[in-house]
């Protein structure tokens, strides 16, 4: 199997990931507002959607922040929410191994639901370029970040943000993601029993650990019910 990495592949990879980082960006703005609600400066929002690159585990770390920070409670759920990745990396194996680590391993870590699908569809195709997703994922990379900034800006400029319904972004975020990640009759045994232990750890468990409870039953339902 021929695979190259080059300037070439860089930049069709930039070009076919550009119009979904424009959709993204939308994301990236209002994340950049809830996490000026949560306490974030326009500097630290910019920084973890640089150095993150994951939408939902960021908005859900955003979510969970406060005052003491529940350190163990936000690895574990966003750890829980971006363990899709590794099997992602994993379906990209037969073709970056044939790349030197250095750009297999900087390619990897700009992985998203939507880059992997650009790129995934691009290596099947027998292009064999193995810098495609090193592109689609600068393009995602830059506008998730830009608007991330725009978005933690705005934030602090807005005294009352129940007043223009920003207290409801995040849930509508989520609707719209589960929406999204919704497959058919399949999904209801899983999702509905993390809706129900999420319900009881809400009202048994401190803090905010009735979200792991959820993503852990789910998980495990979904698996135990695929084997």
């Amino acid at each position: 199997m021929s695979v190259s990495f080059d300037r070439a592949g860089v930049i069709a990879g930039f070009w076919a990931g550009l119009p979904v980082a424009v959709g993204v960006g939308g994301y990236g703005i209002a994340f950049g507002v809830i996490a000026r609600q949560s306490g974030l400066s326009v500097a630290e929002a910019t920084l973890m959607s640089a150095v993150v690159l994951a939408g939902a585990s960021q908005l859900i770390a955003v979510e969970l922040w406060g005052s003491p920070l529940p350190i163990v409670a936000i690895l574990v759920t966003t750890l829980i929410v971006n363990l899709r990745y590794v099997l992602m990396g994993a379906s990209l194996r037969p073709w970056f191994r044939h790349l030197s680590g250095g750009r297999a391993y900087g390619s990897v870590f700009f992985i998203t639901d939507e880059t992997w699908a650009l790129s995934i569809a691009d290596l099947r195709s027998g292009a064999g370029r193995g810098a495609f997703l090193l592109g689609a994922g600068l393009a995602l990379w830059s506008l998730w970040v830009a608007t991330t900034a725009v978005g933690a800006a705005v934030g602090s400029a807005i005294a009352d943000p129940e007043r223009f319904g920003l207290d409801f972004v995040l849930t509508a975020i989520f609707i719209v993601l589960a929406v999204g990640l919704w497959r058919g009759r399949e999904d209801i045994t899983p999702w509905a029993l993390a809706a129900a232990l999420a319900l009881v750890g809400v009202e048994f468990l401190p803090g905010n650990w009735y979200i792991i409870l959820g993503g852990v039953a789910g998980s495990l339902a979904a698996v135990i019910r695929r084997d």
